[in-house]
């Protein structure tokens, strides 16, 4: 396939032309030029910015275009509008983030969020989803049948920006043996997410099949569990820490902060109790495959290694060491 990206070199549009090129696919990168400037130089490079100058891709046609970077419904509007009628499918990169209530497990019909603010192009935790979902329906004004939408789970690996999954195996990789190590709820807590390499394979594999439609690209809800991924840091790390688990609503009552202080911790309550309990069976049908979580986890830790010092700096999500062993000694003053 000829197939443009939108996007294309930091995390998961990296993941994508990484397994577009290897697959030999040809292929387009539109974006910035502000990281990742080395990368795929046998790919073809176009320059611009989608929050104004969109003017290299009034040229051009493509099998399949695919939007990794599109936050704001007038840029992907805008995106959709210039490349209509030059491509042949419109695949977008949304999130479970679209849907409007977690408070039930969720698949793709559920209903979507909705904007507070219209006309808001503020991206925060209010925004994020609702955002998303607007994406999605300016989108399907333009390609209607050849729109193809992928709502994933929080997207982890290699190369990940957010600090959100890969503060875990940095974490334990960093205690002694025996040493205390805080972890937020019950070791039988379900967990999910979705490693970029299988979503970018899956948008590769729905786009080579002619897909249309919505797909929630994710593991299984129950597939992996915070005691799985606890083990398997440790595993990849070949350490044996002392784990620490605390209850939410301890956690709660010292004020820490869920998914950022603690990242995959949200308490199970409230209307995010079914956050990690997305069904899947629709892209597993479609052919979505899930690699081992101890693959993605020793990836990831051998990613982080080889960041230089300051780059390993958790400064996005995660806890501060001091802030850590305080919380642990309040723990332990109150028994647990």
């Amino acid at each position: 396939m000829n197939i443009l990206i939108l996007g294309g070199t930091q995390f998961v549009g990296r993941a994508l032309a990484e397994a577009a090129l290897a697959a030999g696919h040809r292929l387009t990168l539109f974006n910035r030029g502000r990281s990742g400037t080395g990368l795929f130089p046998q790919a073809q490079h176009l320059r611009g910015d989608r929050g104004g100058d969109i003017s290299a891709l009034a040229r051009g046609e493509w099998d399949a275009v695919i939007d990794s970077c599109g936050y704001l419904p007038r840029e992907v509007e805008a995106t959709a509008s210039l490349l209509k009628g030059r491509v042949g499918r419109y695949l977008y990169i949304s999130s479970v983030s679209a849907y409007a209530s977690f408070a039930q497990p969720n698949d793709e019909g559920s209903a979507l969020g909705r904007l507070a603010d219209p006309d808001t192009e503020v991206v925060d935790g209010a925004s994020y989803g609702p955002l998303k979902a607007a994406c999605e329906m300016r989108l399907r004004q333009h390609f209607n049948e050849q729109a193809l939408v992928l709502r994933p789970g929080l997207i982890v690996g290699p190369h990940d920006p957010t600090q959100r999954f890969s503060y875990w195996p940095a974490r334990v990789a960093q205690a002694r043996d025996g040493e205390p190590l805080l972890v937020p709820g019950q070791p039988g807590d379900a967990l999910q997410f979705i490693d970029a390499r299988d979503l970018a394979a899956f948008a590769l594999s729905l786009l080579a099949q002619g897909r249309a439609g919505t797909f929630n690209a994710v593991a299984a809800p129950g597939q992996w569990t915070r005691g799985e991924l606890m083990a398997a840091c440790a595993a990849a790390a070949g350490v044996r820490p002392r784990w620490v688990w605390a209850e939410d609503q301890r956690l709660l009552d010292l004020g820490v902060k869920p998914w950022i202080e603690l990242p995959l911790w949200l308490p199970q309550t409230g209307d995010h109790i079914s956050f990690m309990e997305c069904d899947n069976r629709a892209a597993l049908r479609a052919g979505l495959t899930i690699r081992p979580l101890a693959e993605t986890v020793a990836d990831t830790l051998a990613w982080w290694r080889a960041l230089p010092a300051e780059a390993q700096v958790f400064s996005k999500a995660g806890m501060r060491p001091d802030r850590e062993q305080a919380l642990l000694h309040a723990l332990a003053s109150a028994g647990g």
